[in-house]
Formats: C-alpha cells, structure tokens, sequence
C-alpha cells in the first residue's frame, strides 16, 4: 500500500489539506484502502492556518520517513523556510528513499524550490504569486497558468481547488480512473481537468439575465454518447442554439472548445475500458468513440504518453502486483 504523508508547514490552507486528505483516504484499489494517509508537521500540536483556526497535527517528521508520496502544504511563500523541512525532502529526494513522488499544493511549492527540488524543472504555484516565484528563483521554469505541473517524480500546483485534482490525478495515475471516477463521484467533484487548463476563466458562467441556460444538460448529454460520432452541429442542436454560439458558451463553462472537450472525454473513457474489460482494440475505440484502433492509438498516445496497449499492459501489471503484495 502507498504511504501519503502530508507535511504541513504553517499557515496552512485548511481546505487544501483536508480535501486532500478526503480523497485519498477514499481511494480504494479493489476490496482494500488504496493509500495510507498521515500527515505530520514540524512542531506538532496547534499549527496555524492562513485564514482559520489552528489545526491539532500530532505527528512530527519523523512520520515521513516511510513515505512512498510526501506533500508539501502551506508555507506561504515566507523567506525563512524550516530548515528541518528542507532536511526532510532532501532526503526523501536521494536515491536510497523509499519516497517516489514529492509533491506540493499551493504555497508548498515555495517550500520544494528552497529545497532545492525544483532546479531546471518545471513547477507552478497559485497565480497570484508565480511572478514571485519566478523571480526568487530563477532556475526555475515558472509555468503561470496550470492547475498542475508533472516533472518527473516532482508535482506542483495551484491554489485551492487544485487540490482536487492533483488527488483525481494522483489516484488515476496510481490506481486506475475508474477508481478515480469513483472517489469523484463520492465527494461530488467534477471529472478530473487537464493539467494545463488555466487556473481561473474571467468570464462568468453564462446563466445571465438573458434567461440563458448552462450546457451541463448538453454535455451530460454528449458523455451518454460518446459512441456516437457527436460533431459541433449535434451539439448545437441539443443545445437549440448555433454552432458559433456554442463554441463561446462552452469555451466559457469549461475552458475548452465543445470538440476538444469531447476528445479528452472520449480518452478517459478508452482508458476505464482498458482497464476494466479486455475488449478488442477496435472495439474499445467503437465504444469511445475514436473510431478505428490506429485512431484510439493516435490519440492515447498523445493524451497519455503510452500506447493503449502498453497502458493495459501496465494496469494488468500493477493489479497482479498489488494482488502479491
């Protein structure tokens, strides 16, 4: 089983750790829990928060020496960071650590890059402070405007909600999107966005004045028929408005175009195929709407960075693995 420790450096943000923490521990992989979830602080007992009452963690550091995923919450950007945190990732970062994925939300990102973790990579942080970060540490490629940046064995990501979906991300890339599928449902999130999505949309979501209605009924609509070969006019006319308006509309709910947004739904949806059926190729594309085997290839390839056979291959693996454990 996965050890996820949180480290919490004060002032935390208390929705970031405790959603987090939800979601994980809600996790499961078959019969069994998916992770074991901790979190441990440098002084144990009333941590401060950025915007709360203080929260009562009784586990020190020493909780993170097992951990094969440690966290990094909170820190607030200070310029003084605990030297006995930066202690504790450095160590989880050398090669003899049984930690696999270090990972901060939000402000913890500060944290990692005066660790020195985050060197000639790629990271984020919440928007308000990315030129900040950008700036106090230059080698650093500061990526302004993602929910969450994957470099290798290191996460980073934006503020609040992102919380959210670096947990889906993690628990899809760890246990499966059906599991992922599941934990969502559970806590009554969204499917997981993509990691360059912007953090924020300006535009308001258009239930105006004009009596105008969201698309949600649209796009659950369109997720009933992802076999279906759904172009912008099918769309439209569900919607019973035109095309060009549907593209703003849905540009604005969802920060994507109607056909990239049934894309990335139609990958999700071969990836839960591969990993709970042993369906044909062919037939895994039908289902998702990707037409042709070569064209479900095409398109994993590039959304997942592995071919399907290889990411059922994989899932197959990790299964009989864990099954042995």
């Amino acid at each position: 089983m996965d050890h996820v420790v949180f480290i919490a450096v004060p002032p935390v943000m208390p929705h970031d750790l405790a959603i987090a923490q939800t979601m994980l521990s809600s996790a499961r992989d078959g019969d069994r829990p998916a992770y074991e979830v901790s979190v441990c602080t440098p002084a144990p007992g009333a941590v401060a928060t950025f915007n709360g009452p203080d929260l009562l963690i009784a586990d020190g550091l020493d909780r993170a020496a097992t951990a094969t995923t440690l966290i990094v919450v909170g820190g607030g950007g200070r310029p003084d960071p605990d030297t006995r945190v930066l202690g504790v990732l450095q160590a989880a970062a050398a090669a003899h650590s049984p930690t696999k994925r270090i990972g901060a939300l939000c402000t913890g990102t500060f944290v990692l890059a005066h660790a020195g973790l985050l060197d000639g990579r790629r990271a984020t942080t919440h928007w308000a402070l990315a030129d900040e970060l950008a700036a106090r540490f230059p080698s650093i490629s500061v990526v302004r405007d993602a929910i969450f940046v994957e470099d290798g064995p290191i996460l980073t990501s934006a503020g609040a909600g992102a919380a959210i979906e670096v947990s889906l991300h993690m628990i899809r890339a760890d246990v499966g999107s059906a599991a992922a599928a599941h934990v969502g449902r559970m806590t009554v999130a969204s499917p997981p966005r993509q990691a360059d999505l912007p953090q924020f949309v300006e535009t308001a979501l258009p239930i105006a004045t004009d009596g105008q209605r969201s698309l949600a009924d649209t796009r659950v609509w369109a997720l009933r028929n992802l076999d279906r070969p759904l172009t912008l006019a099918d769309l439209a006319a569900h919607a019973s408005i035109s095309s060009r308006t549907l593209n703003r509309r849905f540009q604005d709910e969802t920060g994507l175009s109607p056909l990239r947004w049934l894309l990335r739904h139609r990958v999700d949806h071969a990836r839960r195929l591969l990993e709970t059926t042993d369906l044909p190729m062919d037939r895994v594309a039908s289902h998702s709407g990707l037409g042709s085997a070569d064209s479900l290839r095409q398109h994993f390839v590039r959304a997942v960075g592995m071919t399907p056979s290889a990411y059922r291959a994989a899932q197959h693996e990790r299964k009989t693995s864990r099954r042995l454990a």
